[in-house]
Formats: structure tokens, C-alpha cells, sequence
């Protein structure tokens, strides 16, 4: 089960959700980034789940404590989001969780939807991160600086999205392919965007959430402990 904590930032403070894996030992942390929606029950139930699969976990709040009910409470929140400012929350929060005395320093960010776009985004700018996954969330190549997109990524997308185009996601891939890197690119057979979305039954998918969240899994462990 998760707790909330308040953790610092360049500007201020920024609240989260942390977990812990059983026993005492060291593990390799995870970073997850919410949905548009914020953190809810679903990213609580997300975050323990890491935890229990033997993570360190942390969910920065970036909604800085507003949580949207509907998609409609959702746009409103997007409409004044500070996506630059989020990924400089994100890269403190990597920081904070790589401090703690159950890390082993080694540090994941994984991200779903907005979450997957600002994944990408803080590969290319947060240093010091082991591997990073993003789920159907994808920004412009032109807004990423590829040359610092060092960290291994495995990323989970649809072929048919209302949100994201798929195509954005392999021109990331052919340019880090370009540059002697590669990134695992996974295409499910799910009919919507946010597959792995347990809040809404017509968008969750459960045979490609059950193969995302192994692929996933296996992709921390190797990278992270």
C-alpha cells in the first residue's frame, strides 16, 4: 500500500505516492508517471503493484493534488499543464527515490499516456536514468534532444489510436537506430488507447495489458535488479 510524501524540487515541493517492496534489502526504484487524469486509485493500485513486484516506487502528483473523475475534468487540467516544468519534477523526483536507503540506484520511469510522453521527454533530459517505458504516449522528435536518449527503452502502443500516432513512435526508433541505439517497440492488438487502463472497461484490453505488464516486468528486472 502506498503513502503520500512530499519531496523537494529546483522550485519548491512536489507531493507523491510511495511504496516499498517487502523485506529490507536494496531494489532498484521505479518512477511512475500518472495519466491525465492524475493520481487516483488506479495509479495507487499501479504503484503498489510495482512494489509488489520488488520496486521502489514513486508517483510524483503532478496535477500538484487535483485528480479528474472524467475526461472532461481531464482536458480542463491539461489545458493549464506545464509539461516542461513536469519533467523537471520528474527529474527530481528520480533523484529523491535514487537517495533513499532501500535503493540500489538504479532508476526506471515508467509512463502511461501523458505519462508516456513526458517518459520520453525525461530520457532525453533527466540524466541518470536506467531504462525507461512508455505507454501510448509519444511527443514530436523535433522537442527531444535523441542524442542524449542513452537510457534502453521499451515502449507498449496500438496500431490504431485516436490519441497518438504510432508512426511518431517509430521515427523515434529509426533515429536512435540511426544513432547505433534501438528501442523495443511493442504493437498489441487492443482496439483503444489506454489498454492498460483498469478505470474504464471498454478501453482496458486484458490479454495485451497481461503480456504489456510481463514484458514490462521483465524489462525492470534486467535493467534495474
Amino acid at each position: 500500500m502506498s503513502k503520500h510524501i512530499e519531496f523537494a524540487t529546483r522550485i519548491g515541493t512536489c507531493g507523491g505516492e510511495v511504496a516499498e517492496p517487502e523485506g529490507t534489502a536494496k531494489a532498484g526504484a521505479v518512477v511512475v508517471v500518472h495519466d491525465w487524469r492524475g493520481i487516483d486509485d488506479e495509479m495507487r493500485a499501479k504503484v503498489s503493484r510495482f512494489a509488489r513486484e520488488g520496486f521502489l516506487v514513486l508517483a510524483p502528483d503532478l496535477h500538484h493534488g487535483k485528480v479528474a473523475t472524467n475526461d472532461e475534468e481531464a482536458q480542463k487540467l491539461m489545458s493549464v499543464f506545464d509539461f516542461a516544468g513536469a519533467v523537471g519534477e520528474i527529474g527530481s523526483a528520480v533523484q529523491w527515490i535514487k537517495k533513499q536507503p532501500r535503493s540500489n540506484g538504479k532508476v526506471g520511469v515508467v509512463g502511461f499516456s501523458l505519462g508516456g510522453a513526458l517518459t520520453f521527454a525525461t530520457t532525453s533530459f533527466v540524466p541518470g536514468i536506467s531504462c525507461a517505458i512508455p505507454f501510448y504516449g509519444v511527443v514530436e522528435t523535433s522537442r527531444l534532444d535523441l542524442d542524449k536518449m542513452t537510457a534502453p527503452i521499451q515502449a507498449h502502443f496500438v496500431p490504431h489510436d485516436d490519441w497518438v500516432d504510432p508512426g511518431k513512435v517509430r521515427q523515434i526508433q529509426e533515429a536512435l537506430e540511426a544513432r547505433g541505439r534501438s528501442m523495443d517497440l511493442h504493437i498489441y492488438e487492443a482496439a483503444r488507447h489506454s489498454f492498460m487502463g483498469e478505470r474504464d472497461r471498454a478501453t482496458y484490453d486484458e490479454p495485451s495489458a497481461k503480456k504489456a505488464w510481463e514484458r514490462a516486468l521483465s524489462f525492470l528486472h534486467q535493467h534495474l535488479g
